[in-house]
């Protein structure tokens, strides 16, 4: 049945016959039926109206946005963005002016027709026909208007609420696809909380505005047309009344100024709130494993409160405004009857009547809709201010990356004399008089030291760092691999092709060429497994080569490439080199930045770089002979007599790497086998599916509600609110007055301590919640909750709430007073409210079910914009900027199907509910000419006005309860963050003891772990000892359980096993008991925002000096005192204004400072030069010459002079001993591995194991034991070592 209307619906909502209300009735009937026999999904949604696409209403705004800035630009003004909105919808919008008119005309024309019946009642003579008919066509003209009313106001509704939700989609439209062209400046001033709020928050205003804009006019024209008809029925008395509303009209508007003030301030720390949020939220791995949690709740604990303590002065605002208007009505009915009487007048039952109706006919414009309109307008302009200075940041200027090669030309890139600035504020350019030229089948190998400017000069050929002097050709079309590898939710096949037609054969030769073949085996769906946000499900080393694929698919005319073997094990990487870099690529101009020093002689240039400067360039041989600092950085390469390579394979596999300048926002990069278990899953064990956001489903029990009211206060407090509900609505006008004003004060103070409260609880919940968590949940969906739903908490439903209950009470006053009056009037109305209640029962299933839909379809709008954000530069250099923004518009116009949804079905509601109204006051009035004979006029006035009452009132109160309700699928979002899992608590009784740990021995004993119960076992009957002061290095392939170990000995997830330190248990004491006494080097460096002071101790425990003395040993000293104010600069979000290299340093130098005696390193060297690494290991080895320290490499030169090395295959113990021997197993693992480096690496390694082992036998105390054996090794290697042998003479 649905589907048939599928099929009519684009045609029953056409608009031409959208103002037709039968249509716009009945076409949601089918969809109520299903929705009360079951969930709604997805699909049950109509598609959305060809005339609200997110796209067509996107580029129609653009074109006025982008006219006037043109227009601005040359009459030298600032363009405004509110004239291109009111430029582009002001005709649609003003047509929807006349049906306010026509509707607040007939609220002013109904008080009128009541009063002449009423009069005939007063005069009433049951001779007179003449003066019954007449009667009877006043009662007709009370039903009608009634009835017109009815439909009327929600066919206005439905309009202006459309096209407040037409301009939304725009501005989203706009302020994406400018999110997509910022420069680098651009996105160093904004952040992506800031737009996640731009996208969440203050485009609802639209919404809000376009609903009460039109009373700005109607207001004052009504509240004129009132003053005459009440002149001409009480005379000038009606003034003073009217000087009451007069008085309040400016109080309001007052009100209403003071409100947008907040709301901006409030606004700012909503921002800073977020961006917190989604720090806390991308590197909560590392903030668990630092302990750094109380930290962190602090900071979003403060800025909370701040945030609240706006919001609570704007509630209290908002309380006065609403119980002003409650109060209104007593007092100025109050005022105009006793300057009535005072003027010696006599008060009939007909004039008290008319003034009433009128009174509380102009009172809701004066007093509630023209307050709001200017609330909302200004509120709207401070939305419209912030979204204007978003989308006039700088954009990217697109010079011309790449002209098409003609079939004649061949590509190629030339540089002349390139000088380019990132930060025109500091004096040293980035780049500096390079020039080069790349031709086809040429490889330029880019080299230097962290931050010397070797990704900068990539990002300045594709335009992305604007160049101040020198030229860039590049003849052909780019692709790009980016340092830190990005991919986008989605298959990995979708990552692969990234838009392109897929071709069987050409995607088979990419994947093997990118060493995929095997993972995507092993992956349960193969290639179209689903990435999870921020790739979660891939390990690092999976992201690496699919960026890498990607490009390689693109099948471009130049390579630009970024590091792209960084990290990798030997084995692929050089798999990577010679088959895709120097394989399917070869024919192509090929720019490569790298450290991989050992394959610079298959390179057909090599460029050195230092600070920005060309320090070197030419072929490999020719370097060799200038003998610059380049032998440096190549260590001791030359020694390597590496065999030729066969031709056609010219590369040779790499090690080490560096560190880009900005390397945008630092989503690690790892490779194949980096670390595979901590922040990604390894390979062979199954994927972690990324879990459908929670629907719950049914009614919003009383539970929920007792939970929100009491997070806001306690029972004490509740009871003293339900006193003062009661004193407000029964006493007399000076006692309301007092009660109205406390009791709507005491409500929005609960209400907004409980959103307090529940933020506080569910930010606490999260950061308690184990790991796992976070794998599965994207970050989109957990902002979600923090930025929508707490929004809604905290503005929305505390006015909703309060609303409702002030209409809830009113209308049992009323109908209490009219039983009491005709007591025959509570037959109509038990019938009445019974079908209300069935009725509202019947909507809310449905409507429920689409307000949660509308939540969970707005999540991908956010998860799509910051994952856009994270691959800005890969999606401007694929030249892909269009698709993203279709996949935009197509999230947008999901949220569009339910949001308009959720808009149809409340008007079908109130229209309904507004019908049976008029019905009830049609029968009324008819009623009161049939039992004409027994009725006093003043009963007859009283039944009458107050049916006319009842109804607006009835059908706002059931409709107020039902937006509550929905709103409380918010607090239920919410609550159910409260509730998480939470893993073991941070302090236990069990305390170790202050020195603890002591020596620093770890024992593995028979331990078992999984990163969740029901999760594969990813360590197996794993024992092992670390003993104390020890060097461990730990390797093993990709998904060997290397990461696993770690998470193991944090705790991540609790292992099965012992796990002892010093002899203590760790399952027993506290989770940060245990995680401070171990410092860990992780291997994504996480920056927070704040100072670099908060960044390396943010618990204020080392003095100033403490901290320069590190930076000093981590050698950023330097770096950090060029920054403007030192130690207390602010970083940029996630520490982007350092280079990755940098951040590991940070990393380092905190390691430094907390001066513990277990030490983790995991694979925290892959970012960085080799000769910063050797800095890096130097500083370990004289820092950490007391302390255990466990090092995840695959660097085996990093680790091969361990004291031992523990190989790890397949999440068990392979080998573990001495690297010397562990070399001598001609078919263990660690020997496979170091003959994969080539043979003049392998016995280079092989060398360094021996050295290190003589000295460990020379020191080792039980000498004898090893003579003979020393003996030999001496007599092999007397030429090399002749100090070590007078020293081993000496000894014996």
């Amino acid at each position: 049945e649905l589907h048939v209307h599928l099929n009519i619906l684009p045609h029953s909502l056409n608009s031409s016959t959208n103002f037709l209300f039968p249509h716009f009735i009945s076409w949601l009937n089918p969809l109520f039926r299903i929705g009360y026999k079951r969930k709604l999904e997805e699909d049950d949604m109509y598609k959305v109206l060809p005339e609200d696409g997110s796209e067509r209403l996107g580029e129609q705004l653009q074109r006025y946005w982008d006219h006037e800035v043109q227009k601005a630009a040359k009459e030298l003004r600032d363009p405004s963005l509110s004239k291109v909105i009111i430029k582009c919808y002001w005709k649609s919008y003003a047509v929807l002016g006349i049906f306010t008119l026509i509707e607040e005309v007939i609220k002013v024309v109904q008080p009128v027709f009541l009063g002449k019946l009423i009069q005939y009642f007063e005069n009433y003579n049951p001779n007179n026909t003449e003066a019954l008919n007449v009667a009877f066509g006043y009662a007709a003209g009370i039903s009608m208007s009634s009835i017109g009313l009815a439909l009327l106001h929600h066919l206005y509704f439905y309009h202006v609420q459309r096209s407040g939700m037409k301009i939304r989609v725009a501005m989203c439209h706009m302020i994406y696809k400018k999110a997509l062209c910022l420069s680098s400046t651009a996105m160093g001033q904004t952040t992506t909380g800031q737009i996640v709020n731009l996208l969440s928050n203050d485009v609802n205003r639209f919404d809000e505005v376009t609903i009460f804009l039109h009373f700005l006019w109607v207001g004052p024209l009504q509240a004129g047309a009132v003053i005459g008809l009440l002149w001409y029925e009480i005379g000038p008395s009606c003034l003073a009344g009217m000087a009451v509303l007069m008085f309040l009209m400016p109080l309001q508007t007052l009100f209403g100024r003071l409100f947008s003030s907040f709301r901006s301030k409030t606004a700012a720390f909503t921002d800073s709130r977020i961006r917190t949020m989604n720090e806390v939220v991308s590197g909560i791995r590392i903030i668990k494993m630092y302990a750094w949690e109380k930290s962190f709740s602090t900071l979003v604990n403060e800025v909370r409160r701040k945030e609240i303590s706006k919001i609570m002065k704007s509630s209290y605002l908002r309380g006065l405004n609403m119980a002003s208007f409650f109060v209104a009505s007593k007092i100025i009915v109050f005022i105009t009857f006793l300057v009535y009487v005072m003027l010696g007048n006599v008060i009939s039952a007909g004039r008290v009547f008319v003034a009433v109706s009128l009174y509380s006919a102009v009172r809701l414009t004066v007093t509630l809709f023209f307050p709001s309109a200017v609330e909302k307008v200004s509120e709207a302009k401070i939305s419209v201010r912030r979204i204007k200075k978003f989308l006039l940041l700088d954009e990217i200027m697109k010079h011309s990356s790449g002209q098409p090669v003609q079939p004649t030309e061949e590509p190629m890139v030339e540089v002349q004399d390139l000088i380019c600035y990132w930060d025109k504020t500091l004096d040293a350019p980035t780049l500096q008089n390079l020039s080069f030229t790349v031709k086809s089948e040429q490889l330029l190998a880019v080299i230097g030291p962290v931050g010397a400017g070797k990704s900068s000069l990539l990002s300045s050929i594709l335009g992305e760092l604007p160049q101040e002097k020198g030229v860039v050709k590049v003849k052909g079309n780019l692709t790009y691999v980016c340092q830190q590898p990005w991919v986008f939710p989605g298959t990995i096949r979708s990552n692969i092709l990234f838009g392109k037609e897929l071709n069987q054969q050409k995607y088979e030769r990419v994947l093997k060429a990118c060493a995929l073949k095997r993972d995507m085996e092993l992956l349960p769906d193969g290639d179209l497994t689903v990435i999870g946000d921020r790739g979660a499900t891939l390990s690092g080393g999976q992201k690496a080569r699919v960026n890498l694929a990607r490009a390689v698919y693109q099948d471009a005319d130049i390579y630009l490439l970024d590091d792209p073997l960084s990290a990798v094990d030997a084995e692929v990487g050089r798999h990577l080199f010679e088959q895709c870099i120097c394989g399917l690529l070869r024919k192509k101009p090929r720019i490569l930045v790298t450290h991989q020093l050992q394959y610079l002689k298959a390179a057909h240039q090599i460029l050195v770089l230092k600070e920005g400067q060309a320090v070197a360039q030419g072929t490999y041989t020719e370097l060799q002979r200038s003998g610059l600092d380049f032998t440096l950085l190549l260590k001791k390469e030359e020694e390597d007599e590496a065999p030729e390579p066969a031709p056609g394979v010219p590369c040779r596999v790499s090690r080490s790497r560096t560190l880009s300048q900005t390397s945008v926002q630092s989503h690690a990069s790892s490779v194949h086998s980096a670390k595979d278990g901590a922040d990604q899953l390894p390979v062979g064990q199954p994927v972690q599916p990324i879990v459908e956001e929670t629907r719950s489903t049914g009614t919003i029990g009383i539970s929920l509600y007792l939970k929100y009211f009491r997070a806001g206060a306690n029972i004490l407090v509740l009871l003293t609110l339900i006193l003062l509900n009661l004193l407000a609505q029964v006493g007399l006008t000076v006692a309301t007055i007092i009660f109205g004003f406390l009791r709507s004060l005491l409500f929005f103070n609960v209400l907004v301590n409980s959103a307090q409260t529940l933020h506080n609880r569910m930010f606490t919940s999260i950061l308690r919640t184990p790991v796992r968590f976070f794998d599965i949940n994207p970050v989109g969906r957990i902002l979600n909750r923090f930025s929508k739903d707490i929004g809604q908490l905290d503005s929305m439903l505390p006015w909703t709430f309060v609303d409702f209950i002030q209409v809830f009470l009113q209308i049992l006053g009323v109908i209490a007073v009219a039983a009491s009056v005709i007591p025959w009037i509570l037959i109509p109305v038990i019938p009445l409210l019974i079908v209300f209640l069935v009725l509202r029962r019947y909507f809310l299933q449905t409507s429920r079910d689409i307000k949660r839909l509308e939540s969970t379809t707005r999540s991908p709008v956010f998860s799509h914009l910051s994952s856009s954000l994270q691959g800005l530069w890969t999606i401007r250099a694929f030249k892909a900027e269009q698709r993203f923004q279709q996949t935009f518009d197509a999230h947008q116009d999901l949220h569009s199907e339910a949001w308009f949804l959720f808009l149809t079905t409340s008007r079908w509601f109130a229209v309904r509910l507004d019908g049976i109204c008029a019905i009830f006051v049609s029968i009324t009035a008819f009623a009161c000419l049939l039992l004409r004979d027994d009725l006093e006029a003043g009963a007859v006035g009283l039944a009458l006005s107050y049916a006319v009452t009842l109804m607006g009132m009835f059908q706002w109160g059931v409709r107020q309860s039902a937006e509550v309700e929905n709103m409380m699928t918010s607090v239920e979002r919410v609550v159910e963050y409260t509730e998480l899992e939470s893993e073991a608590p941070w302090e236990t009784e069990k305390k170790p003891p202050p020195d603890w740990p002591r020596h620093g021995n770890i024992t593995f004993d028979q331990v078992n772990f999984a990163y969740n119960s029901d999760g594969p076992v990813v360590l197996k009957s794993m024992n092992a000892v670390f003993r104390s002061k020890e060097k461990v290095g730990i390797v093993g392939r990709t998904g060997a359980g290397k990461s696993s170990l770690i998470s193991a000995l944090f705790r991540l997830a609790e292992p099965e096993g012992t796990i002892l330190i010093d002899g203590m248990k760790t399952s027993e004491i506290g989770l940060h008991d245990l995680r401070q006494k171990m410092s860990i080097i992780p291997q994504d460096p996480v920056l927070f925002t704040g100072t670099m002071r908060k960044n390396l101790d943010p618990f204020n425990q080392h003095t100033d000096e403490d901290l320069w003395n590190v930076l000093d040993e981590v050698q950023l000293k330097a770096v950090v005192e060029e920054l403007p104010n030192k130690m207390e600069t602010e970083l940029a979000e996630s520490g982007s204004n350092f280079s990755v290299g940098q951040r590991q340093l940070v990393c380092l130098a905190r390691a430094i400072l907390r001066k513990n005696c277990i030490l983790i390193i995991d694979e925290a060297t892959a970012n960085v030069d080799p000769r910063t690494d050797e800095l890096i290991q130097k500083t370990i080895r004289a820092k950490f010459k007391e302390c255990t320290v466990l090092t995840i490499a695959h660097r085996l030169n990093t680790i091969i002079d361990s004291d031992r090395i523990l190989v790890l295959d397949a999440g068990r113990i392979h080998e573990y001993d001495e690297p010397y021997v562990l070399l001598q197993i001609q078919d263990g693992l660690l020997y496979k591995m170091v003959q994969q480096m080539g043979k003049a690496e392998a016995a280079s390694l092989l060398q360094t194991a021996k050295m290190d082992l003589l000295d460990i036998l020379f020191l080792c105390p039980y000498y004898s034991l090893g003579t003979n054996f020393v003996k030999t090794l001496i007599s092999e290697r007397e030429a090399q070592c002749p100090i070590l042998c007078s020293r081993f003479n000496e000894h014996s």
